[in-house]
């Protein structure tokens, strides 16, 4: 593996140190859901490993990882295919539930058949996300541009989080109000047949009663 290959791994070390993860099977797919604002930035960092690192003798520069991302309207935003560790950014074109899923393959099938893996997952919104291999060296008013940077991008992804929200909230109230609507109306229909029943059947009777004589 080069310098750049090396540097980038052990970015992703750093990046997925808390971040979350689970166990993939051989050719298995298993899918996340991120709920994200239209036109946020998403950079997502993975590594895939043994679940049992010390105890496995299989090389590992087999394992790889197929990512596939899907929007709202189940359209592939994202189809790709990367070795144990990589990144992949897209764009929300639309607001709502986006599936990330990834499925294990291998450069040598027989390799790791069978072997339970773990997958590290770091998912970020936001158009600058913070470098953890950023250059010690440099002075502390680029260090704090970065950052100011990075907290007015999350600013930003929140406040389009917020707007989201407040579309979800307003559809399913309007939601909410036309199911009111119909159950009021639907309540007025059914005592307008009940009474109509009870007159109908109020004026058969006396109409009957007449015929007998009885009243």
């Amino acid at each position: 593996m080069g310098l750049r290959g090396t540097g980038f791994l052990l970015q992703c070390y750093l990046m997925l140190a808390g971040a979350m993860y689970f166990d993939l099977g051989e050719q298995e797919e298993k899918c996340i859901i991120e709920e994200i604002p239209e036109d946020s930035l998403v950079t997502s960092y993975f590594l895939l490993e043994p679940w049992h690192r010390e105890s496995s003798s299989k090389p590992s520069r087999y394992f790889g990882v197929r990512a596939k991302v899907k929007d709202p309207n189940f359209e592939i935003v994202v189809d790709k295919r990367f070795g144990k560790f990589g990144k992949f950014t897209f764009t929300a074109h639309a607001s709502g539930n986006h599936f990330l899923c990834f499925q294990t393959n291998s450069t040598k099938f027989s390799v790791y058949a069978g072997e339970k893996l773990k997958l590290h997952l770091d998912v970020q919104m936001g158009e600058h996300t913070i470098d953890p291999q950023i250059d010690r060296t440099k002075s502390n008013l680029e260090v704090l541009e970065n950052s100011l940077r990075h907290m007015i991008d999350q600013m930003g992804y929140i406040l389009k989080h917020q707007d989201y929200q407040r579309e979800k909230e307003e559809v399913f109230r309007q939601v909410s109000e036309d199911t009111n609507r119909k159950v009021m109306w639907w309540a007025v229909v059914q005592t307008s047949i009940l009474l109509s029943v009870g007159f109908w059947q109020m004026k058969r009777l006396k109409d009957f009663f007449i015929e007998k004589k009885l009243v």
